[in-house]
């Protein structure tokens, strides 16, 4: 149901992805007049040509795999010869096909997202936006960007996303240096690809093509792969790593990336160097926020470029919103699209949650994923917070026995005394799945009590967050529902 103004308001969007998508259909569905400007297409850079296809991609490893290991469960594969001897088949890789059928799923997705957009009354304009004032965005339409088109709206959101980071001594060719945009473009599996960025975005392509039967050296700057993360964790997949074949250069900072003829030549700070026939770079992002009016419209930014954003996604100008990967706040697709939400809803006075930090489930799509949610193990350590810690391996479990799965775990974090579920780490394949219960009991402040309670399937991956549960009663009285 539409909320009642004494006028129609206006709502113009900048970026079409998952935060300016999401705003406005929030924006039709509480009866505004919606416009969004996108130049590339609905669902931006997340859909066409980052989370959609390189999940897609991580999907068709994650297949490779599991066929791969099928032997261990007694599945064996076996082709006849001319003397009607049984061959064991290798498995191979159409790389031109898996590349093919990601693009044309993002584009179907980005078709569905514009579809849904139409459906519900949106008017979109293809072209690039800028700001005109605090209240009007003009648009360059023309193939030159001769044409012009002006929206007049009483709220402004700008969720324009980010690109790939680029170092002037590692330019990519699109070729044999690329960013992870320009990947979907190989038609062969690369001989041995050179990830450099041991991140988010480095490990999942490491991941992917190691499991695609790619040789794969990942050039880390840290002690570990994925700094930043639960250490356990990022242990457990730099294990899966190096037994997969996979070569970790850690505490090894890339100072140049040249093209020599058909392959790459990495030179490493300390001299060494690595050969390879293609390098990908992934040394994080960048805001997309240069050239639309920001500055002179007064809206407040950081010296990197990205937006300044309150927790209802406003920025320092009253009617301007922000949302996603240009903004300060967390970069993750499920995050933009919550921002946009909560923009819309701030904006044209519906009921409002701020975001916060600590109630942000993330993902990270490698073989093990590892998902996360609330205050990590290191804050309890650090004395940030007053916690207990409770990991299970994923091993005992009976359902991951029947799977063969050998790594990963689950760890529950709790407050001290009240037993307060506040964080949890999933390693496990499908642990972006997994994860969702013990979100729910950070977000609802539930305790590992009533968190236990809970029936699981027996036998189920979903056991071990039980398990887990139990494992840290404590009793507490307050809290009992007879």
């Amino acid at each position: 149901m539409s909320l009642s103004f004494e006028r129609t308001q206006s709502v113009a969007i900048i970026g079409g992805g998952p935060g300016g998508y999401e705003a406005a259909l929030a924006a039709a569905q509480l009866g505004a007049e919606v416009t969004v400007v996108e130049r590339a297409g609905i669902g931006g850079s997340a859909v066409i040509t980052d989370v959609v296809p390189s999940k897609t991609l991580i999907a068709t490893a994650d297949a490779a795999v599991a066929i791969s290991e099928a032997g261990d469960l007694g599945v064996q594969l076996f082709a006849r010869g001319a003397e009607g001897k049984p061959l064991k088949p290798e498995i191979a890789i159409n790389l031109g096909a898996v590349n093919k059928r990601l693009l044309t799923l993002a584009r179907q997705q980005s078709d569905d997202m514009r579809a849904s957009l139409v459906e519900a009354g949106v008017r979109i304009i293809s072209g690039h936006g800028r700001l005109d004032s605090d209240n009007a965005v003009v648009v360059s339409t023309g193939p030159k960007g001769t044409d012009f088109d002006r929206v007049e709206a009483d709220t402004l959101v700008i969720s324009t996303g980010s690109s790939p980071r680029m170092l002037p001594t590692a330019m990519p060719d699109g070729e044999r240096i690329l960013t992870w945009t320009q990947l979907y473009d190989m038609t062969a599996l690369p001989e041995h690809l050179i990830v450099v960025g041991s991140g988010v975005t480095g490990a999942e392509f490491a991941s992917a093509y190691m499991n695609l039967g790619a040789k794969v050296t990942l050039v880390s700057s840290r002690e570990q792969v994925l700094p930043g993360e639960d250490t356990d964790a990022a242990k457990v997949l730099e294990k899966v790593f190096k037994r997969g074949g996979m070569t970790v250069l850690s505490k090894s900072r890339a100072a140049k990336v040249e093209r020599q003829g058909d392959g790459v030549l990495v030179t490493l700070a300390d001299g060494r160097t690595v050969e390879g026939s293609h390098c990908l770079m992934a040394v994080g992002s960048i805001p997309n926020t240069a050239g639309l009016g920001l500055e002179e419209a007064g809206v407040q930014m950081t010296e990197s470029g990205n937006i300044q954003v309150n927790r209802v996604a406003r920025t320092s100008v009253p009617n301007i919103y922000a949302a996603g990967d240009c903004t300060t706040f967390v970069p993750l697709a499920s995050v933009a699209s919550m921002q946009g939400r909560t923009a819309v809803f701030h904006a044209l006075g519906d009921v409002v949650i701020p975001l916060e930090h600590r109630r942000i489930t993330s993902n990270i799509f490698t073989a093990p994923e590892i998902a996360t949610i609330g205050w990590s193990e290191q804050d309890i350590t650090d004395g940030i917070i007053d916690g207990v810690v409770h990991k299970l391996p994923l091993a005992a479990n009976p359902r991951a026995k029947m799977m063969g799965i050998k790594d990963g775990f689950v760890k529950l974090l709790a407050r001290q005394g009240s037993g307060t579920v506040i964080g949890g780490v999933i390693v496990a394949p499908r642990a972006s799945e997994l994860i969702y219960p013990i979100a729910i009991a950070v977000e609802r402040r539930l305790t590992v009590d009533q968190l236990s309670r809970v029936f699981a399937v027996y036998p189920s991956l979903t056991g071990s967050i039980t398990d887990a549960a139990r494992a840290m009663h404590i009793v507490d009285r307050a809290n009992e529902d007879g």
